[in-house]
């Protein structure tokens, strides 16, 4: 007969308690409450007893309860778009490693760019009794969180303003990055420039819209309707547009591309074109440099905006952060090659 495993005692969901070790060590509550916490009065082999029954037991001590009776409960929570997005993916490592320098755990979690959701995500991390939050915002009402603010928990908003409400923020230069990078298509001679950007509401998609504008207005250029196409950054609505863009007796010679989910679609249907088509893309991306040519982006540094963010929370939290204030941080442009295309024709 096959040997039987029998399953341990403790049923899933019961944890053993300070209890347990007592009971199992053969000393009193207090004497393990002072090994746990590391507290002096306790004889060497008495600490041993007690550390091998924490350790038979698997017992953990139970943080939430220490540290809600200091006022705190040592966690943030981060809510943003989409954590498989590559460019949260850098801000959301920024923001542990600082919480973690700071002793505190990261809960975080996608709003799918959805304001309800985003509302109830948010909320929920409020009743779990977080210190702080970092919010990349869905929506533009977060008048939902004033009385969580009053009530002591820090807010920083990051990529995005908060809406309705007076709060710290931490951008990049949407505005200013994408004039500078239509105004390298327009220094290489290109006067039909295209802009595929993200949703309208987002105040990341406007931003980079009307500094694309305003460089084309700098050079003198009206921008034609079919110029310029905004929606959901999904690869069927992306590819309809640039493919417009791309045809007729007088299609766009370069394209502004919004964001690294549009431009990977606008690599894809370049790649299809006869002809050579400039692209200089608002967000780096993973083997840019390693396309032929390779893309010419405005980079916007993910990990300095999560950092930068995650020390002001806690700064909130310390008490040497009281006035809200809005920091704007600098874009770069690449020049890779796409974006040094002449027109062809």
């Amino acid at each position: 007969m096959p040997e039987t495993h029998r399953r341990p005692e403790n049923r899933y969901g019961n944890r053993p308690t300070m209890k347990d070790v007592a009971a199992r060590a053969g000393v009193g509550l207090k004497t393990v409450s002072r090994v746990v916490n590391g507290e002096p009065g306790v004889t060497p082999e008495t600490e041993r007893r007690v550390q091998e029954a924490i350790e038979a037991l698997g017992f953990r001590r139970n943080d939430s309860a220490r540290v809600l009776r200091k006022g705190r409960t040592a966690s943030i929570g981060l809510v943003m778009e989409d954590l498989a997005d590559p460019f949260y993916g850098q801000l959301s490592r920024a923001v542990e490693e600082v919480a973690r320098a700071h002793g505190a755990l990261l809960i975080n979690g996608s709003s799918a760019e959805d304001p309800d959701r985003e509302q109830e995500l948010a909320l929920a991390l409020c009743a779990r009794r977080v210190d702080g939050l970092v919010m990349i915002p869905a929506g533009d009402d977060h008048s939902y969180l004033e009385p969580e603010i009053k009530a002591g928990v820090a807010t920083v908003f990051v990529d995005r303003p908060a809406g309705r409400i007076d709060a710290d923020c931490v951008l990049s230069d949407n505005f200013g990055g994408a004039r500078e990078g239509v105004a390298h298509l327009l220094a290489h001679g290109h006067r039909r420039i295209g802009f595929i950007g993200d949703m309208p509401r987002i105040h990341t998609a406007a931003e980079r819209l009307r500094g694309y504008r305003a460089a084309m207005e700098d050079a003198g250029i009206p921008v034609e309707d079919a110029w310029t196409s905004l929606g959901a950054t999904d690869p069927a609505r992306v590819r309809r547009a640039a493919e417009e863009m791309l045809s007729g007796p007088a299609p766009v010679t370069a394209v502004f591309s919004g964001n690294n989910r549009v431009t990977v679609t606008v690599i894809r249907v370049l790649a299809e074109q006869p002809r050579r088509t400039a692209l200089v893309a608002f967000d780096d991306l993973e083997l840019a440099d390693l396309l032929q040519p390779g893309v010419t982006v405005v980079a916007q540094d993910a990990a300095t905006l999560g950092r930068t963010a995650a020390e002001r929370l806690f700064r909130q939290l310390d008490g040497t952060l009281l006035v809200p204030e809005r920091i704007e941080l600098p874009t770069r442009l690449v020049a890779r090659g796409s974006g040094e295309l002449p027109p062809a024709d």
